[in-house]
């Protein structure tokens, strides 16, 4: 794959990857002291040096409960024809072995890439050296993301009502668990390290599942989300990484899963509107913006801009934060300008000859289909560019 590697300003960079080491050891430094005393330090049982969950991997369980668990997975259109469901693809209901009730074919042939030496070949093929590291960079990212969407959304289970929300809120926790296991194969494959979780997705993770009740689904299903749908339309169309298709259509559903819930159960008015959960909602996502300033580096390798991609997940975050009625502490028509000039501001300073750019209106999905899927979500919010 030959990418359009773009220039780089190396000393921001090195700047960049410097004072998220020196927040990191602090950050993690006081999280650890707080959890001495007594108080509350990091929530999530997880060793993101490891990329594992404290415990280890478990291989064993893994493949006893949720892979048979996942193969036998039957279809109530099936076993119940007189009902309402319809959930099974027209392959499913012409298979008769229940093992291989739950596995589409796309998603077997992928399983079966994945875990080939003749997968591992494809990418050394088709990527340099550079290339990998930079995709793992950029995976890894939301690999340990995937591993707090887990949590949080597990977590929603007691937060919800309704049979349907708790059916719903169960799926995701399945997928969730789906996309660690699979996602963590697939950047293994690359034989390269995996990078441990920066500071900044640190503190944004854990600020999603330290959230104070419905606000976990601003923090994981409308920010994080969408954070994870961006980067999967981004690379969905690269060699070897067309399984992320099949992530990308769940995170479409899990970020609809807020205001399709809401139009049930309205959030309430103190909720959405007071100043309090406003700013903590704000508070939350800011460190998604130093999180695109480490991710810059990675980004360039592979033909991005950075700033095209952070101008992307805002735009999107925010048209589903205020659709789900999770208001910030000013509108998006406010909002998205300030940011806009905060990423020209620093642009300006690390790149040579930058003219002022509108970067709220790009869109960094590369896919056709990932880009209807996104417009159906996100309707004018999301403009596609080739």
């Amino acid at each position: 794959m030959h990418f359009q590697k773009r220039p780089l300003n190396e000393r921001a960079a090195a700047l960049n990857r410097d004072v998220e080491r020196v927040v990191n050891t602090g950050v993690r430094a006081w999280d650890a002291l707080k959890a001495r005393i007594g108080l509350r330090g990091r929530a999530a049982a997880y060793d993101d040096d490891a990329y594992e969950f404290i415990g280890g991997p478990s291989e064993t369980l893994r493949k006893k409960h949720y892979d048979k668990s996942l193969r036998l997975l039957w279809k109530a259109e099936q076993a119940a024809p007189w009902s309402t469901f319809r959930d099974a693809t027209d392959g499913e209901r012409t298979l008769l072995d229940a093992a291989d009730k739950a596995m589409t074919a796309d998603e077997r042939a992928a399983r079966t890439r994945i875990t080939s030496a003749e997968f591992k070949a494809l990418l050394d093929r088709a990527y340099s050296l550079e290339e990998k590291k930079a995709l793992v960079g950029i995976l890894s990212a939301i690999g340990h993301g995937e591993a707090y969407a887990w949590l949080v959304s597990a977590s929603m289970l007691g937060e919800v009502q309704s049979t349907g929300a708790r059916a719903a809120i169960t799926m995701q926790v399945l997928e969730e668990a789906k996309h660690f296991v699979v996602l963590r194969e697939l950047i293994q494959a690359f034989d390269v390290p995996v990078p441990r979780l920066s500071v900044w997705e640190y503190m944004l993770l854990e600020g999603c599942l330290k959230a104070k009740g419905l606000d976990r689904f601003f923090g994981m299903n409308v920010l994080v989300e969408t954070i994870a749908l961006s980067i999967f339309g981004l690379l969905a169309d690269k060699p070897g990484l067309e399984i992320l298709r099949l992530f990308h259509l769940d995170e479409s559903r899990h970020t609809a899963l807020p205001a399709n819930y809401f139009k049930e159960f309205p959030l309430s008015t103190w909720a959405s509107k007071s100043p309090s959960r406003r700013m903590s909602r704000f508070m939350m996502a800011l460190p998604a913006v130093p999180l695109v300033l480490l991710l810059e580096a990675d980004l360039a390798v592979i033909g991005v801009d950075a700033f095209e991609f952070a101008g992307s997940v805002l735009r999107k975050a925010i048209h589903l934060a205020e659709r789900g009625g999770f208001l910030l502490p000013l509108p998006s028509a406010q909002l998205m300008p300030i940011f806009n000039a905060v990423f020209n501001a620093y642009c300006k300073v690390t790149r040579p000859g930058h003219t002022f750019r509108n970067y709220m209106v790009a869109d960094t999905t590369r896919g056709s289909a990932e880009a209807d899927v996104e417009r159906e979500i996100f309707g004018h919010a999301a403009p596609h560019v080739a």
